[in-house]
């Protein structure tokens, strides 16, 4: 299974919606860490596992939306939904918060103003 540790693969305080608004955005983690784990469990046909816990001050609604809802547009929603599992003990809610990015993908579009949900 592939891991993918938000705070300890890519930063403790997710930022903005794109990378050009600040550091730690959910554009760069798409890029960067999301999508390549994706694509390897998609080819592999194994899940990506997503570990949410360690950031220091929670996570920016722009941030998920662009991470995860960026990746449901580009690959589809029941791919997306089917590929990635989540963890989270301190905030066990941010599955569902996430997973409704996910599944809103299609209708939502980033105003590039880091502040579209």
């Amino acid at each position: 299974m592939n891991i993918v540790n938000v705070a300890k693969d890519f930063t403790e305080f997710p930022g903005p919606r794109y990378c050009d608004q600040g550091p730690g955005s959910g554009e760069e983690f798409l890029k960067e860490h999301l999508k390549p784990a994706f694509l390897r469990a998609r080819k592999s046909g194994d899940r990506v596992t997503v570990q949410l816990d360690g950031v220091k001050y929670g996570y920016p609604t722009s941030f998920l939306e662009e991470a995860f809802g960026g990746l449901a547009r580009e690959f589809g929603i029941d791919d997306v939904q089917g590929i990635l599992v989540f963890e989270s003990t301190n905030e066990p809610l941010l599955e569902y918060e996430i997973r409704q990015y996910i599944k809103e993908a299609r209708r939502v579009r980033g105003s590039g103003s880091g502040t579209t949900a």
